[in-house]
């Protein structure tokens, strides 16, 4: 592969920027690998992909399934809380902010899944670039030293993005939503684990204690998880399939009634990257049409919070499997002797900050 390109094919900066960003994927990539020692996944730019390689899709409900579990069986619980709280509720590579009219109905709700990483790369290397998508995406009032700390490093929680402080959404907010923490839970899946009988783990619960990558109780990172150790059982090369990233899969409407019978879907639409990678979406009742978000029902009932939009929505990242049968790996025992939960964070390589906060400009 001549190079990795930015997520959802994204066109916010040159062919050189491209290149300095592969660079950086690339190197993380590398330090995963030596860090955590797992022949089994692989840097594309540096070896070959296969005649016989396969894409797999893996998605996920985009609502906190934490969340969902706390909340005791009721839905509007689990909405509200959901709403109130995306810097420490939704974990799932997805966030959302609500708009609401005068009279509280929700008029739009904006989803995002682009990680923090990829922002602080563009501070660094294309700061007018920056400031140009934040005032496109969030207020034309935006300046520079808006998003900057007291050093002039990027702070992915500045103000126009800080739920806390009344921010919209450009990217994602919540700690656990790194591109690093993705690519770091594909590589150490690779890893094949044994039970003290001998006996190979298969379950996403147990393969996620064992190896103790990313958060257990996640729809997310178990799921990541889980299906990239099968492609591991089968013996073959695993990497994960260009663009890298993570995305929106789209809205599935099931169950949705709109007030003139228009298909709910229409009113989904692609704000940055591409129908097969949806980083950015919006969900919003043109003007004209004599209705609102809000008066759209799902199973009966009307759409009150961005959370029932949320249930109906699909995370996803597409990893790529080669060389299936050629190599075979001991199979280790679990990191710790008894299975606990995974820290929320996926740990960081000793090479490489997190989540590439100190990436260098090129």
């Amino acid at each position: 592969m001549a190079r990795i390109d930015p997520p959802g094919n994204l066109k916010d900066f040159d062919d050189a920027g491209r290149d300095a960003w592969s660079k950086l994927i690339s190197d993380f990539i590398d330090d995963n690998i030596r860090d955590f020692d797992t022949p089994q996944f692989f840097n594309p730019t540096r070896d070959a992909v296969g005649a016989d390689a396969v894409e797999k899709k893996i998605d996920w409900t985009a609502f906190p399934k934490v969340v969902t579990n706390s909340s005791g069986g009721s839905d509007v619980r689990r909405w509200t809380t959901a709403d109130r709280n995306r810097f420490t509720a939704q974990d799932e590579y997805c966030e959302w902010h609500v708009e609401r009219d005068a009279a509280g109905k929700v008029i739009r709700v904006t989803f995002t899944s682009e990680g923090p990483e990829y922002w602080g790369f563009l501070a660094d290397n294309f700061p007018d670039k920056l400031v140009e998508l934040y005032r496109e995406l969030v207020d034309p009032a935006v300046v520079r030293a808006d998003l900057v700390d007291g050093n002039g490093a990027y702070n992915p929680l500045n103000k126009w993005n800080d739920p806390r402080r009344g921010g919209k959404i450009v990217h994602l907010a919540h700690g656990n939503n790194t591109l690093g923490a993705f690519v770091n839970i594909g590589v150490r899946a690779t890893i094949i684990r044994r039970r003290e009988d001998g006996s190979i783990m298969t379950g996403e619960t147990e393969l996620i204690d064992c190896g103790q990558y990313g958060g257990r109780d996640r729809h997310s990172d178990p799921h990541i998880g889980g299906e990239v150790n099968s492609l591991a059982r089968m013996h073959a090369r695993i990497t994960m399939a260009n663009p890298v990233g993570l995305s929106m899969d789209g809205l599935f409407p099931l169950g949705w009634e709109t007030p003139d019978g228009s298909d709910p879907k229409d009113f989904w639409k692609v704000i940055r990257g591409t129908d097969a990678h949806q980083m950015r979406t919006v969900y919003e009742v043109p003007a004209g049409r004599g209705f609102v978000v809000g008066d759209i029902k799902i199973n009966g009932r009307e759409i009150t919070f961005g959370g029932q939009i949320a249930d109906f929505i699909r995370v996803k990242l597409v990893g790529l499997a080669h060389e299936f049968g050629k190599h075979e790996t001991a199979p280790r025992a679990c990191v710790s002797a008894v299975p606990v939960a995974a820290p929320a964070v996926a740990a960081a390589p000793r090479g490489r900050a997190r989540m590439f906060a100190n990436s260098t400009r090129f």
